[in-house]
């Protein structure tokens, strides 16, 4: 049987929990002694922060983006709808981006999901909703399809209907008591949290609960590299889109040509993974920038020339 063909099989929402595995995810098992003690030698998220940073060539997702929106729909696709379905499908063949330490324990995270702002209106006071949007990676749907759809459903709810997130109207309710209840809230939630019992009408819509939290600073024309992770949830990826720009890529012989190019940095928590797993990661991003046709590939289906040696699945 290929690797494909047991991946559609067994699927990612079949996989049984066993003791010690959470709701939102499954326990490490098979790990060194050395990560198995990390997270009670470097217990916090903040201080085990790795930065990366690479410059992504646009000179085919232009092309791809270009013939997508060829018939001029209302809700056109963008760079951001190409990354975050190329991002997706190599989340899926490398388990150890979605993983996440809580209680002082790794686990594989169960969803794929994606959090991002949206802003109601372009104004100063336009206001903002966060969105989180959960793909299937059992599906025969491409992820640039599931994304494209999901993202324009809640766009036009906030911007239309204007009624805000959920997680937003819970925040407005919290931050209404009086502090000795909000600390005390917070404490409660933070030991729920350690022994994997945080509520899941609160992780549902909770983008620090999310796979991979995307601010893209490219749509309001401002660059920034770095941004932080944070202790509250189990979020250990944060993506930096900055605007698009011209610049110069060199040939082998000396010369260049000027190509449309984004700055897209990326901020993990190293104690997940090394940083030989991380650079093959990007490579396979890259990879798919200059093969936009892959993201038009169901989430399972394995990308050539990385297929070997990949796992879909970790199994413990």
């Amino acid at each position: 049987m290929s690797k494909k063909e047991n991946v559609k099989n067994e699927g990612y929402e079949n996989r049984k929990r066993r003791f010690g595995d959470r709701k939102d995810g499954y326990r490490v098992r098979d790990l060194d002694s050395m990560h198995v003690l990390t997270p009670y030698l470097m217990p916090d998220r903040t201080n085990n922060e790795a930065f990366l940073s690479e410059v992504f060539d646009l000179t085919k997702v232009n092309e791809y983006i270009a013939k997508k929106n060829a018939d001029d729909p209302e809700f056109k696709y963008t760079f951001f709808h190409f990354f975050m379905a190329a991002l997706a499908k190599v989340m899926t063949f490398r388990p150890k981006m979605n993983y996440f330490i809580s209680g002082h324990r790794i686990y594989e995270r169960r969803d794929l999901t994606f959090a991002f702002v949206v802003r109601r209106k372009f104004t100063l006071s336009g206001g903002e909703s966060l969105a989180v949007i959960k793909l299937d990676r059992d599906s025969d749907e491409a992820p640039i399809f599931q994304i494209y759809n999901k993202v324009k459903k809640f766009v036009y709810h906030v911007r239309r209907e204007e009624k805000k997130d959920g997680i937003t109207g819970d925040m407005d309710f919290v931050a209404k008591l009086p502090r000795f209840l909000i600390r005390f809230l917070v404490w409660i939630l933070k030991t729920l949290e350690y022994h994997g019992h945080y509520p899941e009408f609160l992780r549902h819509d909770d983008p620090e609960y999310c796979s991979v939290f995307i601010s893209n600073l490219g749509s309001i024309k401002m660059s920034a590299n770095y941004h932080h992770l944070v202790n509250w949830g189990t979020n250990s990826f944060f993506v930096v889109i900055n605007e698009k720009k011209l610049r110069p890529f060199f040939n082998p012989d000396g010369s260049y040509e000027m190509r449309d190019s984004l700055d897209i940095s990326f901020t993990v928590d190293e104690r997940l993974a090394d940083g030989f797993y991380f650079a093959n990661s990007i490579k396979m991003i890259k990879k798919i920038f200059d093969n936009p046709e892959l993201v038009e590939l169901p989430l399972a289906t394995p990308i050539p020339e990385f297929e070997e040696g990949v796992s879909v699945k970790n199994e413990k």
